[in-house]
């Protein structure tokens, strides 16, 4: 337990990057917050962060035999995960380019709690980048001395915690300050943070060291 809690400040840093870029998560937040109002926001918040922990179970149940029979499972995962996440990053660059990015946080937002709730759940299962996190970056964070199912149980939490204390902390400023959001420069600046934080990430996973 020890050789994990030494890990534990610099992968809550890197969960807190991921949280902070805007995204499909963010979006959503967002949108619940401006229409809904700040419970929608925070129970979608919630919802979200539900959703992490559920992947860290999957990533946990699923991939620890897999990693434990092969290292080159998890160094080939590692790699499709990091040229995904480029590619990600690389699309939205060229839509900001070309006039046509902007960080989309329109429609109409669920209102009722347990909806609210749920959109924020189902909207983090459906997210690839947040299954990518869970399968790919989680493992590089366990030390070799930590079986990988409890390593990933416990960094899951982390992550849940990490993000869902930002998620929340972001619908409470939103929702004091909505009129922002609409200015056309800060949704396209939302979007070029977007693609520089995908970069940052996909840069590190495919440095990260080979298990």
């Amino acid at each position: 337990m020890f050789h994990l809690l030494r890990v534990i400040p610099a992968f809550a840093a890197t969960a807190l990057l991921l949280a902070i870029l805007p995204g499909q998560g963010v979006a959503m937040l967002l949108r619940q917050t401006i229409s809904g109002g700040r419970d929608a926001g925070l129970l979608a918040a919630l919802g979200n962060g539900s959703g992490l922990v559920l992947w860290s179970w999957f990533s946990a149940l699923g991939l620890s035999a897999v990693f434990a029979a092969s290292p080159l499972a998890y160094n080939t995962l590692r790699i499709i995960g990091a040229v995904y996440l480029l590619g990600l990053a690389l699309s939205t660059l060229y839509a900001l380019r070309n006039g046509s990015g902007k960080f989309d946080i329109d429609g109409t937002a669920v209102v009722s709690r347990s909806s609210s709730y749920r959109v924020g759940l189902i909207t983090n299962l459906t997210n690839v980048k947040a299954a990518v996190f869970a399968v790919a970056f989680i493992p590089q964070f366990v030390p070799r001395a930590i079986p990988i199912w409890e390593g990933i149980s416990i960094l899951g939490l982390v992550q849940a915690l990490t993000s869902t204390s930002w998620y929340l902390a972001l619908v409470l400023a939103v929702h004091r300050a909505s009129l922002l959001l609409s200015r056309p420069s800060v949704r396209r600046g939302l979007t070029a943070a977007s693609a520089m934080g995908l970069l940052v990430l996909a840069t590190g996973l495919l440095l990260a060291p080979h298990r």
